[in-house]
Order: structure tokens, then C-alpha cells, then sequence
């Protein structure tokens, strides 16, 4: 009969210690100690013996415990807005590129734009001793960080700035993207250009805004105030906001979108239409070149900026010094047709 059928003391939560480890094998605790970390001192068949103890029992050196002695923990905590959103796969995973290369583990979590759930969340790693943190904030006010700081944890921030609070941090050129984005359906005859965004207080949102904006302005074209929808990002109410604008007295010739869930839907909405409407959408997305026509995008590099964040947070951990760093990642705008629609007049 097997040990699982007789049925085992064996509790959930407990692990084979170095000590289990040296009753088995018959050894001291320094013998195990040696062979777990590699070091000499012990003869062939003491080794062997203590290895079949390891094997048998299913012993794991703590190396947490082993790296706390040394006042580090060889771990980083990423906070992201959602793990579901596409642009957060590469960022996500570059940042753990990098921290694999330095040897550390990367633990993340979402804060679903909740300013509560990532103070929550960053408090939470801090207390489980995280060397440092890359951020993409919810919050506008980060002073909470500020004893963690101050203990040591060296964090970066990424797609917006940090509220309050001076530190490294990591951004598009969110500006420059928009206004590029509008600038192109300007070029293509467009003088009636909706934008849709996010939450005003989100950063991103206001800087693309700002981008459209400054756009139309350049063009001498004015912005009235019903071609601008600033909310939820979410289908029903980005569908509501580009069917009023798109049923106007006035209609808009062509989109805008301040996002890629913004542009997901437009599509959608668009694609309902009897009369072709320019659309362009800040970030790229999977399927977008296989959209008929293909989506025109202002494209970011999330991957770019999930390595120059770690790579900013490492240069802390290895005593740098210098004052708060802000790097800006340039983004490109790939035409595709959408924004090439040309205008349709009534």
C-alpha cells in the first residue's frame, strides 16, 4: 500500500527543513549546509547520502531566508494597470527579462485603476521585503511610498509620472504621438476630428488630449467642445460617444482614439457605418493589419520601456545615486489606410 493510500501526517504549508534533512542522512547540520551550497568539505559518500536525503524528503534551500541574512531578497514587485490589456504583456515581460538577469524574481500584480487597490498592493510587496518596485500608477498622490523609499526600496515609474512625490520614471511621448496622429488626418483633408479617451485625471489621457489639441490649433481649425469625449473606456460608452459625434448636424469625418480598447470599439462602430470614417488610435493591437481597411496607429514600445525601467531600478539597487530620472520613449505613427480615409462629406 502506498503512503497515500495509508494516508500521511504530511500538513500543507510545512517543508523539509536542513535539519529534517540531517536526521535522515545521519549528518551534521553544517554537513547539509555544505553540500545545499556548494561547498567543500565533505567526502563523496556523505554527499551522496545527504542528496538521496534532499531527494527523498523534497527538501528547497530557502533562499529567501538565505538572502534576507544578507538584507536583500533578490525580488522586484511590478504594478500594472491590468494584465488583460495587450500593451502590458511586453512591458511585463521585458521587466522580467531584466530582473532574471540580475538574478531576481519578479512578482506583479493588477490594480485595475484603482488608486486603493495599488496602495494596497505596493504596501503589500514592501511588507514582503520586495528590493524594489516598477509602478504604473493609479494613484495621484504617492506620498505613501515615501518611508519605503526611505527605507531602501528603490521604485521607477511607468506610463505616467509618480503624484507628489519625486522619482525615476519611464513615459511615451503621449504629446507628441497625439499630435502627430491628428496631424496626419489633417494632411488627408480631414477638418472635423473627434477625440476619445480616458479618465481626464489619467495622465496619458490628458497629455493625448493635449497632443490633438495642439494639432488643431496648428492647423488654424477649431475644436468644438462635442467632438471631445473624455470617460470610460468601456464599449457602451465609447459606442455612445462616436455615435454622437458621428450623428451631429455636423458630423465628424474622422476619429481619434485615445487608446487601444477606445480603438477596438470604434472599429466595431465604424464597421456599422454606410459612409467611410478616418480613424487613427494611439497604441497598436493585435488583428489591427488585418482590419479592412487596416488600422492606422501611433505605435509605442512597451517593451522598450519595460527594459529601461528595470534596467533605471537596477542602477538604484547597485547604488546610483544621481537625482530622479525621466525618460521619454518616442512613438511612431504606421499607416495602415484607416487614417488615409479620405473625408466623406454629407
Amino acid at each position: 500500500m502506498t503512503d497515500t493510500a495509508r494516508g500521511t501526517s504530511r500538513r500543507y504549508g510545512t517543508r523539509p527543513t536542513m535539519k529534517d534533512v540531517a536526521a535522515r542522512a545521519g549528518v551534521g547540520l553544517k554537513t547539509v549546509s555544505r553540500v545545499v551550497n556548494g561547498e567543500p568539505g565533505v567526502t563523496p559518500d556523505t554527499e551522496r547520502r545527504v542528496q538521496e536525503s534532499i531527494t527523498a524528503l523534497g527538501f528547497r534551500r530557502n533562499d529567501s531566508a538565505r538572502i534576507l541574512r544578507k538584507g536583500r531578497t533578490a525580488s522586484i514587485g511590478l504594478v500594472l494597470e491590468d494584465l488583460a490589456d495587450p500593451f502590458y504583456g511586453p512591458l511585463n515581460r521585458a521587466v522580467e527579462e531584466v530582473a532574471r538577469d540580475h538574478g531576481a524574481l519578479l512578482i506583479n500584480g493588477s490594480s485595475a485603476e484603482d488608486p486603493s487597490r495599488e496602495q494596497e498592493l505596493v504596501l503589500a510587496l514592501c511588507a514582503r521585503r520586495v528590493d524594489g518596485l516598477v509602478i504604473i500608477p493609479a494613484a495621484d498622490d504617492h506620498r505613501y511610498l515615501e518611508p519605503e523609499i526611505a527605507a531602501g526600496i528603490a521604485t521607477v515609474f511607468v506610463d505616467r509620472p509618480p503624484g507628489r512625490i519625486d522619482a525615476d520614471v519611464v513615459v511615451s511621448d503621449n504629446f507628441g504621438g497625439a499630435r502627430d496622429a491628428v496631424a496626419h488626418l489633417i494632411a488627408h483633408g480631414h477638418r472635423r476630428i473627434g477625440f476619445i479617451g480616458d479618465q481626464p485625471r489619467i495622465h496619458t489621457a490628458r497629455e493625448r488630449l493635449g497632443g490633438y489639441r495642439s494639432a488643431m490649433a496648428a492647423a488654424g481649425l477649431p475644436v468644438d467642445d462635442s467632438w471631445v469625449s473624455l470617460g470610460s473606456t468601456a464599449p457602451d460608452c465609447v459606442r455612445a460617444a462616436a455615435t454622437a459625434m458621428l450623428d451631429a448636424p455636423e458630423p465628424v469625418t474622422a476619429l481619434f482614439a485615445g487608446n487601444n480598447r477606445v480603438t477596438v470599439t470604434a472599429v466595431r462602430v465604424l464597421g456599422e457605418r454606410p459612409r467611410p470614417v478616418a480613424l487613427v488610435g494611439f497604441d497598436d493591437f493585435e488583428l489591427a493589419d488585418l482590419v479592412r481597411p487596416a488600422i492606422t496607429v501611433v505605435a509605442q514600445d512597451p517593451a522598450l520601456m519595460g527594459r529601461t525601467a528595470a534596467g533605471l531600478l537596477f542602477r538604484r539597487l547597485e547604488g546610483i545615486e544621481d537625482p530622479p530620472q525621466r525618460r521619454e520613449i518616442p512613438t511612431r505613427l504606421i499607416a495602415r489606410g484607416s487614417g488615409e480615409v479620405p473625408p466623406s462629406e454629407s
